[in-house]
């Protein structure tokens, strides 16, 4: 496992994969299926696992958290490299990093809370947490509120975070005041698109960012993978034909909720076993969601074994 400082280089080394988290019936989490769900990642060219939002990591209990570090450092090899997250409050998160400071994680992602906080609140926040983590952050900025970009900026250079995921969601992703901004205070090195891929392509050609993050990668990884070479290669054409097979899913995922239709999706399509959907959330039970999602879950993998 990555155990070295996080550079730049490492956003761009592969799709930062964001899957969901596999628990048995009695929500422990499955070693087994976890591993199935790694392993098809792996065979697909992924070799970066960030657990956050759709591990549902928001509700993880700082009882079990320690336990699941060391479930998910047994996952992965020597070359992977894996991001837990902590938070979203303050008082979690900094009982998160009490645990995290004694492992070789290089960083631990800081889940966004949107309320209550504020950017002045949040900013002094984290800066607290990387200095009793002793190591940086990586701040995910999911809407307008949550930070400024002279802020998010500020802490980049002041090595409180090392990279930034940025996931605001824009109508058209090319036209973006907030990550306009944010580039023109931080530079590109170190911010990624964290909205998988329906603005990856605006995101790494128009704004040039790192890397991009994905939850659909957890079908598709050979196709995601080749999706990034394509961007990182100027291939804008191949990236928009590769992005295509990924609508079906995101529109799912998009119009109902992302991190529930992901963790049925790798269940239905045969992958691994999700299990239950960790408290407070809850398995999908809508027979026409069900069936549409098998379907485009299905189309997606099949798309991936052929490429």
């Amino acid at each position: 496992m990555k155990t070295s400082a996080v550079t730049s280089a490492d956003l761009g080394k592969s799709i930062l994969s964001v899957p969901p988290l596999a628990r048995s019936a009695d929500f422990s989490v499955s070693d087994v299926e976890n591993q199935k769900l790694v392993n098809h990642l792996k065979q697909g060219g992924v070799s970066t696992f960030m657990y956050g939002g759709n591990a549902n990591f928001y509700n993880i209990s700082v009882g079990e958290y320690d336990g699941v570090l060391t479930q998910l450092e047994s996952w992965v090899g020597d070359d992977d490299w894996v991001i837990p997250s902590i938070g979203a409050d303050y008082g979690k998160a900094l009982d998160q990093v009490n645990i995290l400071k004694h492992r070789d994680f290089p960083t631990a992602m800081a889940l966004p809370l949107n309320f209550p906080s504020t950017p002045k609140g949040v900013n002094e926040g984290l800066r607290r947490l990387a200095d009793a983590y002793g190591k940086p952050l990586i701040v995910y900025v999911k809407s307008d509120t949550y930070l400024t970009p002279r802020l998010v900026a500020d802490l980049l250079a002041d090595g409180v975070a090392c990279a930034v995921k940025y996931a605001a969601v824009r109508e058209n992703p090319a036209i973006d005041a907030f990550l306009t901004e944010l580039v023109g205070y931080a530079g590109t090195d170190h911010i990624i698109s964290g909205i998988g891929e329906r603005p990856a392509i605006e995101h790494l050609m128009d704004f040039k960012l790192a890397g991009f993050t994905s939850g659909s990668v957890c079908l598709a990884p050979a196709l995601s993978t080749a999706m990034l070479k394509a961007l990182q290669a100027g291939d804008v054409t191949t990236a928009a034909n590769i992005r295509e097979k990924f609508i079906a899913l995101e529109d799912l995922r998009d119009g109902y909720s992302p991190l529930r239709i992901l963790h049925e999706a790798v269940r239905l399509a045969g992958i691994a076993d999700t299990g239950p959907m960790y408290p407070f959330l809850s398995n999908i039970d809508d027979a026409k969601v069900l069936t549409d999602l098998e379907t485009a879950s299905k189309e997606l993998l099949a798309a991936n074994n052929a490429a």
